[in-house]
């Protein structure tokens, strides 16, 4: 995935700016991107998974996760900006599980169509 959000600042505007969605495995933030902030408005990704989880490899192995999710879903998706944080409950739950509760949060956001799913 070549969209992702790299910059501070972005993510910094997300958490203050974006609307959240709560899951028990993780928590979407999404933002619409304006003409004023951005150049081009391709849609871009974050992944944050924090100390909490544990070791690099748990934090790791978390991400990995939510990317191939995104992936699965259609992300990124075009004229947004979207940060998923992971909370602790994604290393002991079933991708399925992760990536159904995902998806709600997702369609609740406007990104996905529970139609087209």
């Amino acid at each position: 995935m070549k969209s992702t959000i790299r910059s501070s600042v972005d993510v910094s505007r997300l958490f203050s700016q974006g609307k959240r969605f709560s899951t028990p495995f993780a928590t979407v933030l999404v933002l619409k991107r304006t003409e004023q902030h951005d150049h081009d408005l391709h849609g871009r990704v974050a992944f944050i998974a924090g100390k909490k989880l544990g070791n690099a490899v748990w934090r790791n192995a978390a991400k990995r996760r939510l990317r191939a999710i995104v992936c699965d879903l259609g992300g990124p998706w075009e004229g947004w900006d979207v940060v998923i944080s992971a909370r602790s409950a994604i290393l002991k739950a079933s991708y399925s599980k992760v990536s159904h509760a995902c998806e709600k949060a997702l369609e609740k956001a406007g990104l996905i169509n529970p139609a087209s799913r």
